[in-house]
């Protein structure tokens, strides 16, 4: 199956990954301090045991203040499976009838909903009904009803509600944006956000608007609707789109096969962003000032991330994206700590609404005014 998943794999392949270690923690990982963490861990049961679900469990296995601890899953030999590989105990695997029963296992703290978009509204809300933090996969919802529905019920629980924006934490965006706020390029008036890729499989779910909710814009834009907001560091206020269709068959009503999408903000800057399932050799972002630009290409892949801006390359150790992902939400759930770029429910609300906006301006061909 062709999908996002093998894509960001392929981007991310060029170069082999360093076993995880935070940017400023590398020294104290050769001293054997991260070894020796004494604090909190976050217990975490995938929901949702496909590639990403793998892929989240395998960085897992590099955590120091998170731990896989339970699964989730339709399926009863992929629950067997991760048993054997992952040493999790069959106390801790559900399926998705029972899994409401987690509230009475006091060796979960939270549960990563990592299932086709159409699930995680409901399966978010069951797992906050279970008295467990929550963190779903992106996109959050099918819109941005569901979301704000998904935001309430977490409130009412008194439960977190987080979102896999992974990219929020990788380094080299991080150092983009520390640059951009410090003033290194000025005034910057244009954002673009390139990305997708040629998919495969007609039958996958990602291609099954009940599933998916839509096609590319759901799936692999949404980076660029989150990115434009990061990297400009503002809200946008309105959007104008236009979708472009050439294989009605593959993509099917209600499923985009190619959007681009101008989004204007205060300041007057504007991105112009694509998404696309029909082509390769995107997955960049290019934030242009009036001093000096970044760039980065590849931008979203699973790493090596490549960067640079007109003073040079920007380097730093590559991560396992998912590793430094579960341990900074761990500490985000657990010690209420504040990140650069939020990665909450209400952050995920915001992106439903811009694609939502998005949506509506290639069915209309007008520019939508967009509220956050």
């Amino acid at each position: 199956m062709k999908s996002r998943r093998d894509f960001l794999h392929k981007v991310s392949a060029a170069a082999a990954a360093l076993p995880f270690v935070p940017s400023l923690a590398l020294a104290d990982q050769k001293e054997g301090k991260e070894e020796s963490y004494q604090g909190p861990v976050l217990r975490v049961a995938i929901c949702g045991l496909g590639s990403y679900g793998t892929r989240v469990a395998d960085a897992m296995q590099a955590c120091t203040r998170a731990k896989l601890v339970g699964a989730i899953s339709g399926t009863p030999s992929k629950l067997k499976e991760w048993q054997s590989k992952y040493g999790i105990p069959e106390k801790n695997c559900y399926n998705y009838e029972n899994f409401d029963n987690i509230r009475n296992n006091p060796d979960i703290d939270a549960v990563y909903v990592i299932t086709p978009n159409a699930l995680h509204k409901p399966q978010a809300i069951r797992v906050a009904k279970a008295g467990k933090h929550v963190i779903s996969e992106k996109p959050m919802a099918l819109n941005a009803a569901e979301g704000q529905e998904m935001v309430d019920a977490c409130k009412k629980a008194n439960v977190k509600l987080l979102v896999g924006y992974r990219m929020h934490l990788e380094p080299k965006t991080l150092e983009i944006i520390r640059l951009r706020k410090a003033g290194e390029f000025g005034k910057t008036p244009f954002f673009q956000g390139l990305c997708g890729f040629k998919i495969g499989d007609p039958t996958q779910w990602r291609l099954d608007k009940k599933l998916a909710g839509g096609g590319s814009l759901m799936d692999i834009g949404i980076y660029a609707v989150n990115g434009s907001r990061y990297m400009l560091g503002e809200e946008p206020t309105w959007v104008t789109a236009q979708e472009v269709k050439t294989d009605p068959v593959k993509f099917k009503e209600g499923v985009d096969e190619t959007i681009t999408f101008q989004l204007g903000f205060p300041s007057g800057a504007v991105a112009s962003c694509l998404s696309t399932y029909s082509m390769n050799n995107l997955d960049r972002f290019f934030l242009n000032g009036d001093k000096g630009f970044a760039e980065m290409w590849p931008s979203t892949g699973y790493g090596p991330i490549k960067a640079h801006t007109n003073k040079g390359e920007i380097e730093y150790p590559h991560v396992t994206h998912q590793t430094v992902q579960m341990d900074e939400m761990s500490d985000i759930i657990l010690k209420g700590k504040k990140v650069e770029v939020p990665l909450d429910g209400e952050e995920g609300v915001k992106d439903l609404k811009i694609m939502d906006a998005i949506v509506e301006a290639t069915k209309t061909g007008k520019k939508i005014p967009i509220k956050l």
